[in-house]
Order: structure tokens, then sequence, then C-alpha cells
């Protein structure tokens, strides 16, 4: 409840104490301090981006927060989800979550969701909040988050990660650039022209607020956005970006400053920059009404037959199946991981030609010579992107084998002392 009635909240002497640097802020007080004790915040994902968010919102106070995760710790989270530890390893990220928030603040009531959220329970389990919090990293929950924020009316606070970079935005929420007055007598083409021109656009703080798909109308093709496990990600960055996303829920609660709302926050960590970009509601973008099947609509059943049938047509070997042809004259084995994975470790007598090589056409060149009148082998980190190479390859005449499972099931399999990353 984001105006809730400040008669009935009350902070002990404890809570004075705590947040005695807040009490002195002309713009939070005694009053903004009921306001988030009395607000309730809901986080979707513990990973790189909920981590400092969480440890935030609990440390600022905020009276209930609610955590959706199903993963566990794993080790290769430690280096940016800083709310978890080593001694949680193998353990449900939401209880290592709930552990650190009450090592913060005891004060916060803490509701756990260990569940993938869903169009069957989205609408459930965020009806009793008051903000929503994106922490997530994949297409098909990024469009469910946003469209169960517009059915339920709340505020959806968004951030995303890639290698260096980073943005965050407020969706759903109030303000934003509202069009021109005479809109309804441009023609559609018109519109158009006026959606991608700052002519006679002004900022409205009372105005139709932008959402997710004003940001992206379609998703992109499933496979052309890599993952952080693929692209990797610099493990400070998802704390910059978490703890803007964690300025701006505050913000919310408070009902203090401009937040992000209409405004595309990118940040460039290499280049130690930020800037902004305008945010405007899509004229033409669909009504939603209801939540629908995200995976398809983001094509991920298609791509994954496609995958399917990309499998069935290139032939695959196990990591043990490998070791017996790593020394066999006859076979000559490809790894199109990158140059920094390749210098993490590697496999016996492999060539590194990366995918990106392939993909632009010279690393084609360079397999069809390393092979001549020899067998190909292919792998990478996990068995994906070596399927991909595979497929580029047969088009261009080059028949190979996929090693399922990659560099990663070697290392567990056969050779402990390739490092797993």
């Amino acid at each position: 409840m984001l105006d809730p009635d400040l008669k009935t909240i009350q902070l002990n002497q404890q809570e004075y104490e705590r947040y005695s640097r807040h009490l002195i802020l002309p713009e939070v007080g005694v009053e903004g301090q009921k306001r988030l004790k009395a607000a309730s915040v809901l986080c979707i994902g513990t990973g790189g981006l909920g981590a400092p968010l969480l440890m935030y919102l609990a440390a600022a106070g905020v009276g209930r927060i609610g955590i959706v995760d199903f993963d566990i710790v794993d080790a290769s989270n430690l280096q940016r989800q800083v709310i978890h530890g080593t001694s949680w390893i193998g353990k449900p990220k939401i209880e290592s979550a709930k552990n650190r928030i009450h090592e913060i603040n005891p004060h916060c009531q803490v509701d756990l969701y260990e569940t993938m959220v869903s169009s069957e329970n989205a609408l459930e389990i965020m009806a009793p909040y008051d903000i929503v919090v994106d922490g997530t990293d994949n297409f098909p929950t990024r469009y469910l988050v946003n469209d169960a924020c517009v059915l339920l009316n709340k505020p959806n606070v968004y951030g995303s990660i890639y290698r260096f970079e980073g943005q965050a935005t407020v969706f759903n929420y109030r303000g934003g650039w509202q069009r021109p007055e005479d809109w309804d007598k441009l023609s559609s083409e018109q519109k158009k022209t006026a959606r991608d021109s700052d002519r006679d656009w002004i900022y409205d703080a009372d105005a139709t607020a932008p959402n997710y798909r004003d940001l992206y109308p379609e998703p992109p093709p499933p496979g052309l956005v890599p993952s952080c496990a693929e692209g990797g990600v610099l493990g400070i960055l998802p704390g910059i970006i978490g703890v803007i996303q964690a300025t701006e829920t505050i913000k919310i609660i408070l009902g203090k400053g401009t937040t992000l709302s209409g405004r595309l926050l990118l940040f460039d960590a290499l280049k130690m920059s930020f800037r902004e970009l305008k945010l405007r509601p899509n004229p033409v973008r669909p009504v939603i009404t209801e939540l629908i099947d995200y995976q398809q609509f983001c094509g991920i059943p298609q791509a994954k037959a496609m995958e399917s049938q990309d499998q069935n047509q290139i032939p695959e070997i196990t990591v043990s199946e490998l070791k017996e042809l790593i020394n066999n004259p006859d076979y000559v084995i490809v790894d199109v991981r990158n140059p920094s994975e390749w210098e993490i470790g590697k496999i016996p007598n492999t060539t590194l030609i990366p995918l990106p090589d392939i993909e632009n056409g010279n690393g084609v060149d360079q397999v069809r010579a390393l092979m001549g009148d020899r067998k190909l082998v292919v792998h990478c980190k996990m068995g994906g992107r070596s399927l991909k190479a595979l497929g580029i390859l047969k088009q261009a005449g080059i028949d190979g084998i996929n090693v399922k499972g990659g560099i990663n099931a070697w290392s567990e399999e056969i050779d402990s002392s390739v490092p797993k990353y």
C-alpha cells in the first residue's frame, strides 16, 4: 500500500536507532521511515541484481520483502551474487537470502516463493505487494513480469546486465513523455515518425507511463542474446544496477524525487559513463488483457524443436568417447569458445577457432584447411555453441561431430585439473 495510514505505523526504540541517518533527512524523516516500514516489495530473482537490491531494501527498513527463486547457490554465483556465501553452496538461494536479510535487519518480514514464476501463479504471487522489482535474466520472464504488473497496476522496477553494460528504468509508473495535443489527427505513418523524434514531446509527471513492451515490442530471436554464462559479466556491474533499482524502489515508496519512468538509464562500466534515452509509450502497442504463454511468445519451443532437429542431423559423442580420439591422427578437434575461455583451460590436442570467426566466414576456411582428409570434432563450454558452429559448417559442406557437454563435462568426467567455470 503506497499510501498507508501512517497513524497505525509505529517505530520502536531500536528502529529509531537503526534508521537514525534516515530520520534526520528532511526527505525521509519519521513519516518516510513509516512509509518504508508499511511498504511491501516483491523481488523476482536472487541473482546478481536481486542480491544487492534485497540487502539495501532490508537495510533501509522495507517492512515486507517477498522473494521468488527456485535455484540453488552455485560456486560460480559468488563472484557477483553477494547476498550468498560459500557455506550456502548447494542450498536454496531464497533460504540463503532470507538468512542474510535477517542478519542485516531482523525487523523485516520475508516471504519465500521457491518456484518459477509463471502465467499460472504470477498474479497470485504479485498481488499482495506494492512494487515488483525484476531481477531476472531472460526474456520470457521479463515479459511475464511486465504484463502481470500492467494487469495489477503495480510499478515494475527493471534492470538488466551483460558483460560491462547495464540498464535500468521504471515501468508502469506515473510519469512519461506526453503526446502532442493534435496526436489523433496524425496518420499512422506520421505517428511512427513522431514516436521516433523528440519534436513536440514534453515530459509530464501525470502522463501514461511506458512498460517493457515499449522498450522491446518484440522479443529477439532465441539465442541471439548470449546469457551471462556464455558472455560473462563484470562482478561489480550487477551491484551498480541493483543499487539503482533499490534507489528507485525507495523513491517510489517515499514519493520523493523523479523516478526513471520514461527514461532508460544506460551504464557502461568500461567508460564509467551514464547516458539516458527517452522512453515513450508506443501508441500502437497491444493492450494487455491476460497473461499468455511467454515461452511460446519468445519462440522458445520452436527454437528447441529446431535445436533438436539439428541434434538429430549432427552426430554427438560423449567426452569418454572423445578421450579415445585425442591422439587419433584421423581426427581434428576444434574448440569454438572465446580466447579468454581458452586461457582458463583446454582439452589436449585441440585447435581454437572461435564461433564468431565461423559465423563471419573466416573460420570456415580455417576449419577446411585444418581438416584436410581428417574427420572433424567440435566442442565448446557445454555443447550449445559447438552445435551452432557445426550447423554453419554443414551449410558450407563440412560435416562434423559435436561433443556433448563440452569442456565442462570433460572437467567433471575425465580431467578435474581442467577448471570448470
